[in-house]
């Protein structure tokens, strides 16, 4: 296992590898095992880049980001005028069903509300606010509509697990509660556990996704 000093040296460079990230502005502190990333970023989509890359390091157990989204000066777009961009990039977007998904901006912060059918569904609507200009964040309270059995649902996640490369399935069980599920288990990466945790969200009808997965390097 890897100690503070190393893993906040390969966060750091592997921050510094991303072409999406502007590593100098972006803060790492590593203590046993936990990373936290502080810092100023331009944009919500570059927030979401530098926890993305960190979070894929050897090593990562617990990854906590309080980087703070600063715009940059200049003209920025009013809140009905981002209200108009983000409800045109819902309607371009073939997987969200844009009819059921209502918009809230206000100072650049959005509040999405509405009923899906699948968490993939609910995270696409966020994912294609990210990239805007002028967002300062999203809070997403999109709610899933479950139309599968738990049985079916089990299936679903255990059957995806087989198929990623990255998970090692033996290593992790499902438990269905209803419309929740929890992971446990034992991985060997950050990225690993939070691979699990993707795949158990894409089976439709999943709610609650309770990851009580451990990182044991």
């Amino acid at each position: 296992m890897k100690n503070d000093l190393t893993l906040q040296r390969d966060v750091l460079e592997e921050l510094s590898w991303e072409p999406k990230v502007e590593a100098a502005n972006i803060g790492v502190t590593v203590h046993n095992g936990i990373v936290t990333l502080t810092g100023q970023v331009k944009s919500l989509a570059e927030k979401m880049a530098a926890e993305q890359v960190a979070g894929c390091v050897d090593g990562v157990q617990t990854l906590v980001n309080d980087i703070d989204v600063q715009l940059a000066n200049g003209a920025l777009p009013t809140d009905p005028e981002l209200a108009a961009a983000i409800r045109a990039a819902l309607v371009w977007d073939v997987i969200v069903p844009e009819e059921r998904i209502q918009v809230m901006v206000s100072e650049g912060w959005v509040k999405l509300s509405g009923e899906v059918d699948s968490y993939h569904q609910k995270e696409a609507a966020e994912r294609i606010i990210h990239g805007l200009k002028g967002i300062r964040g999203v809070t997403n309270f999109i709610m899933i509509k479950p139309h599968l059995k738990p049985t079916e649902i089990k299936s679903r996640i255990e059957s995806a697990f087989l198929r990623n490369a990255t998970i090692d399935a033996n290593q992790v069980t499902v438990e269905i509660h209803g419309t929740m599920v929890v992971l446990r288990g034992s991985v060997r990466s950050w990225a690993e556990r939070k691979a699990a945790e993707q795949a158990a969200w894409a089976a439709p009808g999943v709610v609650v996704v309770d990851n009580k997965i451990q990182v044991r390097p």
